[in-house]
């Protein structure tokens, strides 16, 4: 909290829920390449293999980001587009746990 003890303070780190769903729409794409990988992480240690990262549809910026923190981490055994009838504006990944 801020001294006046009723705005949060913005240098504070913010507790984000795990459940498996990552909504990126209130983060800089700047914040998104340690973010991500940090949210995995975790999701692996709550025992979450399945995963959903709201990105957007927007321009793709953060889709390509995304997609190449996916691409690259040791961790995640695949990635795609949802089936269930989700949209180009978020991925689904299978963790390895």
């Amino acid at each position: 909290m801020s001294d006046d003890g009723q705005h949060p303070d913005p240098d504070e780190p913010v507790a984000l829920p795990i459940d498996g769903v990552l909504d990126l729409h209130t983060f800089a794409p700047r914040e998104v390449k340690e973010l991500v990988p940090a949210w995995l992480e975790e999701c692996r240690s709550a025992g979450i293999r399945d995963v959903r990262i709201i990105h957007g549809k927007g321009q793709g910026v953060l889709r390509t980001i995304v997609h190449g923190i996916l691409d690259g981490h040791p961790h995640v055994e695949s990635f795609g587009h949802p089936s269930d009838g989700g949209s180009w504006g978020a991925t689904v990944a299978r963790l390895r746990i």
